[in-house]
């Protein structure tokens, strides 16, 4: 497939989709969002991609939410903009059901156990932030912000961010977000525990692949079973979520990888490793392995 408004770049086993509309601050209107949809379908289903970056194009903005133009097109008859929201009483029975994606995207998708990395190189408003929210780890440029901005239009978050962003930086943090629209800056992001780690303007992109070929040269096998147990089974019981978990690492008790990760382990046979047990391999195993 050619895409129109968004670029998807490969770099081995890691795949970098960056939305291209800059002069909509990336903003997500109908085509951005089935681009998104078939994009992050075939990073989920390629064995050959294993690590995911989000950014969006140019310095000002990684994604401003959902693009309100397209939106009035659909309310309000706006003239020479697709509607972003056209739906059936039946399509719109389905989403009740969390049995469309989202909005803008598949941004409601669960099922997605390979690594994901936002680079936030700029706004990250409303939609915006819940694509942020999507990703397992944040990377924002110093000059990046982040908030429920959509507040001040009477526009709910409808892709993730109310379940998703009190799992991040929990109940009382996310409220405030939610419920004031404040908009914060990079540093406070990552003082809540939103955004994972700040870089100078203009470097999120280049250390976000960084930590991405890093994670691509793990085995995956167990990355994406761990994965699977903590999404699955966050705020769950605790019970239930040992269930999930023993489950998911029984999954990976069938896979071969296990097995020569063990070999490897014992025969000091990793790239990463001297055979006296040091790490040669900055920002992966900093410490001496047991035994």
């Amino acid at each position: 497939m050619s895409f129109e408004q968004i670029r998807r770049e490969r770099e081995g086993p890691v795949t970098l989709i960056t939305i291209d509309r800059p002069e909509r601050e990336n903003a997500i209107g109908p085509v951005v969002s089935r681009e998104l949809v078939e994009a992050w379908r075939d990073f989920r289903d390629d064995g050959e991609q294993l690590v995911a970056v989000l950014t969006g194009a140019g310095g000002k903005a990684f994604c401003a939410g959902a693009d309100l133009k397209a939106a009035a097109a659909g309310f309000l008859g706006a003239a020479g903009e697709e509607p972003l929201i056209e739906w059936s009483p039946e399509e719109v029975e389905a989403h009740n059901r969390g049995e469309r994606d989202g909005i803008i995207g598949p941004s409601r998708w669960t099922d997605i156990y390979k690594p994901i990395i936002a680079a936030v190189n700029g706004v990250a408003y409303a939609g915006g932030l819940e694509w942020a929210c999507f990703a397992d780890i944040r990377i924002a440029d110093e000059h990046a912000s982040f908030g429920v901005t959509c507040r001040r239009w009477n526009i709910g978050l409808g892709d993730g961010g109310t379940q998703r962003l009190p799992r991040i930086v929990g109940m009382g943090r996310a409220m405030e977000l939610i419920i004031s629209g404040r908009v914060i800056g990079a540093a406070e992001a990552e003082r809540i525990g939103l955004v994972n780690e700040v870089t100078p303007s203009g470097r999120c992109v280049e250390r976000a692949l960084e930590l991405a070929h890093e994670i691509a040269a793990l085995p995956q096998p167990a990355i994406r079973t761990d994965k699977e147990a903590a999404v699955r089974g966050f705020g769950r019981p605790l019970d239930e979520g040992l269930r999930i978990e023993a489950q998911c690492f029984n999954k990976l008790l069938e896979t071969p990888e296990i097995a020569e990760g063990v070999r490897r382990f014992v025969e000091r046979d990793h790239p990463d490793r001297r055979p006296d047990g040091a790490s040669v391999t900055p920002g992966l195993v900093r410490s001496r392995d047991p035994g």
